[in-house]
């Protein structure tokens, strides 16, 4: 009998992003700064990896599933790679449409020339332009929405590459940040909204983009500047360009990436993570007070938050649960009946710690609490006597249909019950969330990030037959 397989990757307590991408112009290893760019961005995308490089001339590409490591691992992969421009994209893992053919960049041949995409988001009208296409005879080889911002490229009846892809990204909405690469040039853009971060970097005569900072770090670029929501930046040997989409949407910056998504060593939206989490949890102190006696958090991307929250609340932070970093996605089970066997796989708790102690949690978000609920009962069998959670950022009640993987309301506990059931439901002594405005005040500009996850409030035009299953829990 095959033996049942359980999902230890912590990611049912958290929303899941789509992916990262990376792309240099004027470096002579280009290939090999972009992979040490997607493995900064490891966190950002596990389920697949790919890197396109030029060398003027052609397009080489090469992708395939896995971990970075482990998908260039082949000693002859990384010197076919050559040229002095590359793009990179890291994939992540969802429940939906998975496999090779879905994993970028994409490339493709048409009238230009060759062109490569690598794509981070979710487009809202994707369902609707695929089938107008394939009503007109468009073939789509992926179920991918990035390829169909290839396709629109395609058919562009402008003159120029950068107009091609302007004329593409003027016809589609919601959520993105693309880097195309063809042979001479580097083109990166970014939705009007500004949903997802991307950020400009330098390193020697190269120009850097990255989906966040630490990208640049590890390969020794200075950050330049976050890209402007609604701007196109191209990139080639007469150097950098910057131009405009027409406008007149305001900005909606997803808070996310602040709450969970990025790592707290990078700067997005030009603005520091680690500052603006420990912000959050210093916010959380003063709304949700608890009597206690040390603040741990659930390792790792709460962590920060919960250090914000030990400062102000006066408590004492202390390592409760210690994460094991070498569990893979998934994990099988030898033994069903083994209870919880999960999360112990993944967290084991600090006894010495815990036992007698009044423990506050700190959490950064809760989508469905099923891990939640076994971490509390871990942290009670290591001997704490109270556990009191709190949430660094408000009850997730609507679905998103931006890049994180939230299909439907069904999956999230707190769009059907009410703080106290919840509480009830994971067994926690208390349980308090950060407020939407307490959040608000916690960022900078804070009337320019998108709630729509927490208030419902959509910035953009949701479809009534947006297709779920193929466009957002597949992901690029």
């Amino acid at each position: 009998m095959t033996p049942p397989k359980i999902v230890v990757s912590g990611s049912c307590d958290h929303p899941r992003e789509s992916c990262g991408v990376f792309g240099i112009c004027g470096d002579p290893k280009a290939a090999e700064h972009t992979y040490l760019g997607l493995y900064a961005l490891q966190h950002r995308g596990q389920e697949s990896s790919g890197i396109a490089a030029s060398n003027g001339k052609e397009i080489v590409l090469h992708k395939d599933m896995g971990l970075v490591w482990s998908v260039f691992s082949d000693p002859y992969v990384m010197p076919r790679l050559v040229g002095s421009s590359a793009i990179g994209h890291n994939r992540y893992s969802t429940t939906g449409s998975s496999g090779l053919k879905n994993a970028q960049p994409l490339l493709i041949q048409f009238k230009g020339g060759q062109i490569a995409a690598a794509h981070n988001g979710n487009l809202v009208n994707a369902a609707e332009l695929r089938r107008s296409m394939e009503e007109q005879g468009s073939i789509f080889q992926t179920t991918s929405d990035s390829e169909i911002v290839l396709h629109l490229v395609a058919r562009s009846k402008k003159d120029s590459i950068e107009e091609m892809i302007i004329d593409a990204l003027t016809q589609i909405e919601g959520a993105y940040c693309f880097v195309f690469l063809t042979s001479s040039k580097l083109i990166a853009a970014r939705d009007l909204h500004g949903f997802r971060p991307l950020c400009l970097g330098k390193v020697g005569d190269a120009s850097v983009v990255a989906s966040e900072s630490c990208a640049l770090d590890i390969i020794g670029a200075d950050y330049i500047r976050s890209i402007e929501p609604g701007e196109i930046i191209i990139i080639d040997k007469e150097g950098v360009k910057s131009r405009k989409l027409p406008s007149g949407t305001q900005s909606a910056l997803c808070i996310f990436e602040y709450i969970y998504f990025s790592r707290p060593d990078s700067i997005i939206f030009d603005e520091k993570v680690d500052k603006t989490r420990r912000a959050l949890g210093k916010k959380l102190a003063e709304e949700a007070p608890a009597d206690a006696d040390i603040v741990v958090a659930i390792p790792d991307s709460a962590n920060t938050a919960a250090l914000g929250y030990a400062q102000a609340s006066g408590l004492r932070f202390e390592i409760g649960l210690i994460r094991n970093h070498y569990v893979g996605r998934s994990f099988i089970a030898p033994h069903q009946r083994e209870r919880d066997l999960d999360v112990k796989v993944k967290f084991n708790p600090v006894t010495g710690v815990l036992r007698k102690k009044r423990v506050v949690v700190i959490e950064d978000s809760i989508v469905r609490g099923t891990t939640l609920k076994k971490l509390v009962r871990l942290i009670r069998q290591a001997g704490a006597t109270e556990v009191h959670v709190r949430v660094s950022s408000p009850p997730i009640v609507s679905p998103c249909f931006y890049g994180i993987d939230i299909s439907s309301r069904g999956e999230l506990i707190a769009s059907s019950k009410s703080v106290e059931d919840i509480r009830q439901y994971i067994g926690a002594d208390s349980l308090a969330y950060l407020s939407v405005e307490g959040m608000l005040s916690a960022v900078r500009e804070g009337s320019l990030h998108c709630t729509a996850c927490f208030t419902g409030d959509y910035p953009t035009a949701i479809p009534v037959n947006f297709d779920k299953e193929l466009f957002s829990k597949r992901t690029k």
